[in-house]
């Protein structure tokens, strides 16, 4: 197993609320959008993250918070992050194609849901990806050694 920060997860889900609810009370479906796509690009390369680049050259610098490393799989965090940039995108769609209240449903869902992850510590996209796990959907990593 790896070492996962996970300060720097929860300033993710933060940062990714804080976004969230700004997109819908300034109602701005183009920053739902940019999210979505700052989401995918974190997730599909976790070195251009947006948040965590700021995180590792602000935050951290700063002292605002320090590292918290433990044992963890980042491949769980990663699906969460991916299967939020979905829904991200699914709302942005919805939005510029005139279906608002789905759009930002699906939008204020992942404020919801990185706010449970921060607050609870219940992750909802890592606990679907164990559960696909579980039924063989998704492989185990290979052991690193």
């Amino acid at each position: 197993m790896t070492k996962v920060d996970r300060n720097a997860i929860k300033f993710n889900q933060v940062s990714i609320a804080v976004v969230s609810i700004a997109a819908f009370l300034a109602a701005l479906p183009g920053l739902a959008g940019l999210l979505a796509l700052v989401l995918a690009v974190g997730t599909a390369r976790s070195s251009w993250g947006v948040f965590r680049a700021i995180y590792q050259r602000l935050v951290l610098p700063l002292g605002w918070l320090r590292t918290n490393a433990v044992d963890d799989e980042p491949a769980p965090h990663r699906f969460a992050q991916g299967v939020g940039a979905a829904f991200l995108a699914a709302g942005w769609i919805a939005l510029v194609t005139g279906v608002t209240v789905v759009g930002w449903a699906l939008v204020l869902l992942v404020a919801v849901l990185a706010l449970v992850n921060v607050v609870f510590d219940f992750c909802a996209g890592c606990f679907v990806y164990y559960q696909l796990r579980r039924f063989g959907v998704i492989r185990r990593p290979a052991a690193q050694g």
